[in-house]
């Protein structure tokens, strides 16, 4: 698949890169998919909720009546569920959440988000940029000189970039990542996908 590169200002450069039909070109496994993302949002639980059962309420443990002859319920001590302020009936307790894929399935459920989007067209590709110094304002112009500004983009860079970073940081509903921290759910859940051409091999070297 070719697709024209850009420059920073939105500018077609006259120049076409060639997308990896291995990456970009494959049949997306829903399933893959499904399992990744889920993967992902389960990470980022950090399952400390934890609630009181009845021992270890700070109360009597008293029996608040004799068992018979009086009319009412039984009833034990006052840290009972049944009571207000008492202990909480199989309550959560503090779990880890994680579970494990596949790095083969991991792979391949990128490749699947990565082609969904490519046939969607919701991949554009621009040529090697960098701010001598972070500056949102400058992010923003890019992206709006590329048309993606209000569709929720990621922009994927060869390598870390700390200005590029910091400058994109503040902007609601952008995301930017270096191509070997990307993922599934990052991928999903951006309406366009903005590669670098350094980024390009990176991904393909990444996901095979």
């Amino acid at each position: 698949m070719k697709v024209s590169v850009l420059n920073i200002k939105g500018e077609a450069t006259g120049r076409t890169v060639e997308l990896p039909e291995g990456v970009f070109g494959v049949e997306p496994h829903e399933h893959s998919v499904w399992l990744d993302v889920k993967r992902y949002l389960n990470a980022q639980r950090q399952g400390t909720h934890k609630s009181k059962e009845r021992s270890e309420i700070s109360g009597s443990t008293r029996k608040l009546h004799k068992q018979k002859g009086t009319g009412g319920s039984r009833k034990g001590d006052i840290n009972s569920p049944v009571f207000r302020g008492g202990g909480r009936v199989f309550g959560p307790r503090p779990r880890n959440y994680d579970i494990d894929v596949n790095a083969k399935v991991r792979r391949l459920a990128r490749r699947s988000a990565l082609s969904a989007k490519a046939s969607a067209g919701s991949i554009i590709v621009v040529e090697d940029f960098n701010f001598e110094a972070p500056k949102t304002s400058a992010f923003t112009q890019f992206l709006s000189a590329i048309k993606a500004a209000d569709r929720k983009p990621l922009t994927v860079l060869g390598e870390y970039n700390e200005n590029l970073y910091l400058s994109c940081r503040n902007i609601a509903k952008a995301a930017i990542a270096p191509a070997q921290d990307l993922n599934t759910y990052q991928i999903m859940n951006a309406g366009v996908i903005v590669i670098t051409e350094s980024a390009i091999q990176k991904i393909e070297e990444f996901c095979a």
